[in-house]
């Protein structure tokens, strides 16, 4: 694999990075937009993550926000005195797109919607084609296909680092037996109720990421008195409890929120810790529950 070792950007603590297998620093904190729409609403997100120390954003082709991050962007790095190599970009490819072809061009124009020369991490948003059946005989190839694309733009300094989401152990199992750039991260959903112990196991003997997205859960898991309790014990809220449970796990996280005061709450995550008991007793609620 083509290595991209370098250095930290001044702005990054490495107590709050991760390191890709390609050598390619990653904020463990970032900023999650799905569901955020409208150049306001992005804009005051933003802003409030880059002010408590966010330094990723995540986003993606079928989230439709792109170019209202792009501007965003623009607009707010001058203001917290940081420039693009401050900010880790991801996007994703979306399932209409995959096939080499379609999946080059597609991250071609998420670059322009970003308006960005290059994305810090792109990722197949999901390893099965839009419109198609989950079993579909042709889905493996098409997504090798896709996966072709990215490589190619890997290795043309586009994308910094790539990966995929929402795969299994068999995803990536297929992936890893035919690829020529090896995957940097797998997110997934990730939460005290789903606790992917045999995906976890695997990126971690594999030497992949595992980046969390739904760390809340659904509305209920933060009302539930197990999370309610522990939080009470930390003197923390329900979220910053289980957004700390995934990162005493390994993972990354990318909260997401339109609220700029969730946005700032959600950050505090760094000056405390959950005990071994408070862990135990989270990992206890796993049902595998999905959102």
């Amino acid at each position: 694999m083509q290595r991209r070792e370098t250095a930290l950007p001044a702005s990054w603590l490495p107590e709050r990075t991760v390191w890709l297998n390609n050598g390619v620093p990653m904020p463990l904190l970032g900023l999650g937009t799905f569901r955020l729409k409208g150049d306001e609403a992005v804009q005051a997100s933003l802003d409030a993550a880059l002010a408590n120390g966010y330094r990723l954003v995540d986003t993606a082709t079928v989230y439709g926000n792109e170019a209202a991050i792009g501007q965003a962007l623009k607009d707010l790095l001058p203001r917290h005195h940081l420039t693009r190599k401050d900010v880790f970009l991801t996007s994703k490819l979306s399932p209409r797109d995959h096939g080499e072809e379609a999946a080059y061009q597609a991250c071609l124009r998420s670059l322009q919607d970003l308006d960005c020369g290059y994305l810090d991490l792109y990722l197949i948003h999901w390893p099965g084609t839009q419109g198609r059946p989950q079993d579909d005989a042709g889905n493996p190839e098409r997504r090798l296909q896709s996966w072709r694309a990215l490589e190619r733009l890997y290795e043309a300094g586009k994308l910094r680092a790539i990966g995929v989401s929402n795969y299994t152990v068999r995803h990536l199992q297929e992936l890893l037996a035919h690829c020529r750039v090896k995957p940097t991260v797998l997110q997934v959903e990730f939460h005290p109720e789903l606790t992917q112990a045999e995906v976890l196991e695997f990126c971690t003997r594999n030497g992949l990421h595992l980046q969390a997205y739904s760390s809340l859960g659904t509305g209920p898991l933060v009302e539930h008195a197990t999370v309610r309790a522990v939080a009470q014990r930390c003197g923390r809220t329900p979220a910053q409890v289980l957004l700390r449970w995934a990162l005493c796990r390994g993972a990354s996280i990318i909260p997401k929120s339109a609220s700029p005061r969730r946005v700032a709450e959600n950050g505090q995550l760094w000056s405390w810790d959950l005990s071994q008991a408070d862990l135990e007793e989270l990992n206890c609620l796993d049902c595998g529950k999905r959102n």
